[in-house]
């Protein structure tokens, strides 16, 4: 007998298996944006296995079997992923026992190939019109794959699954195929090694490719972002004088040099920054008097800022408190000796890069 509907599954699944090994194995191949827009031609070589249910005659001897032929086909690559192709093909029929007259097959047919890596594996769906004694729409399904060996040229091998609606009748047709793309790709080819060459270059060596870097000029130090630009962080710096006094007195003590020098430091490298200098006393005296004390005491610091450490001038204001801002109101000698100070605290917060 013909092929049955439970063998025609079978070789369909084989033919499935055959072209997913043989992609997994196949070398690099075009992608399917270097073939967007051109048209291509080919040939084939086809082999059709008939629905067993399809007789001659009523003699139930008379079913077709299978039948061999050749066809042609035209195409467009729409889309890198989807082709559009119209083939035509004629077979020859046979039957399983002779004496019956077998005619003579063709097959006209519309595929959508769709490729879902862009390379060379594909499924086929579309709409056939075979002709087998009289012409009858079928839907088609199926699988593929196309290895090229050249820029233009390749060979495909395919199989499909046909359904024809009126009568209910399934088909298998397998295809053996070789095909040409118009056209040169000797442009498409040099675009495609300029893309790598772009691609692989690097200039200021952060790890992002040239052709994806939005801050070209990065310093290799350092770290950078998906757009190749420097990644920054907030950054605050704070700093506090506080200098103590003698009771009556606007002489800076040796021992309080050190935390001049640390706030003439910190200003000498944010010139942009203006401090202001507090001087307080405690509240022996009168009001009067402590504030001008106050005042020189904060004095005292400027000048030392600036003749010793070089400070800008700018940079510098005082303010005399006086006994204003007690920070300890008792009136006992430790309560007094907090009190008489020079202050001044300052924050800044600056953005600064993140290095690798």
């Amino acid at each position: 007998m013909g092929i049955t509907k439970k063998n025609r599954l079978t070789a369909l699944l084989s033919s499935s298996l055959l072209v997913t090994s043989l992609s997994i194995s196949a070398a690099e191949q075009p992608l399917g944006a270097d073939l967007v827009g051109q048209y291509f031609g080919g040939i084939h070589l086809m082999n059709i296995q008939t629905d067993n249910e399809r007789t001659l005659t009523e003699d139930p001897r008379s079913y077709m079997d299978q039948g061999n032929g050749v066809g042609g086909e035209i195409g467009y690559r729409w889309l890198p992923s989807t082709e559009l192709r119209l083939s035509y093909g004629q077979f020859d029929l046979d039957s399983a026992h002779k004496g019956f007259n077998e005619p003579d097959g063709a097959t006209l047919a519309m595929d959508v190939l769709f490729f879902p890596t862009e390379k060379n594996f594909y499924v086929i769906g579309g709409v056939n019109n075979l002709d087998i004694g009289q012409s009858q729409i079928s839907g088609n399904l199926g699988a593929g794959y196309r290895h090229y060996f050249s820029q233009n040229n390749a060979f495909y091998i395919e199989s499909k699954a046909n359904y024809q609606f009126s009568e209910r009748y399934d088909e298998l047709t397998t295809q053996v195929g070789f095909i040409h793309f118009f056209g040169s790709n000797e442009q498409t080819a040099r675009v495609k090694q300029n893309k790598k060459v772009v691609a692989a270059s690097d200039s200021d060596k952060d790890g992002v490719v040239d052709n994806r870097d939005r801050c070209p000029g990065t310093p290799m130090v350092d770290k950078v972002d998906a757009a190749g630009c420097t990644i920054f962080v907030d950054d605050k710096t704070s700093i506090e004088l506080l200098v103590k006094f003698d009771h009556d007195k606007d002489i800076i003590k040796p021992e309080f040099y050190a935390e001049v020098a640390a706030m003439a430091d910190f200003l000498n490298a944010n010139k942009n920054i203006a401090l202001v200098i507090e001087g307080h006393t405690s509240s022996l005296g009168s009001a009067e008097y402590n504030k001008a004390l106050s005042l020189k005491r904060a004095n005292a610091i400027v000048k030392r800022l600036i003749s010793t450490h070089s400070v800008k001038a700018g940079q510098l204001s005082v303010l005399g408190y006086g006994e204003e801002q007690l920070i300890n109101p008792e009136n006992t000698q430790a309560a007094h000796a907090q009190n008489r100070r020079v202050m001044a605290n300052i924050s800044v917060s600056k953005r600064v890069p993140v290095k690798r």
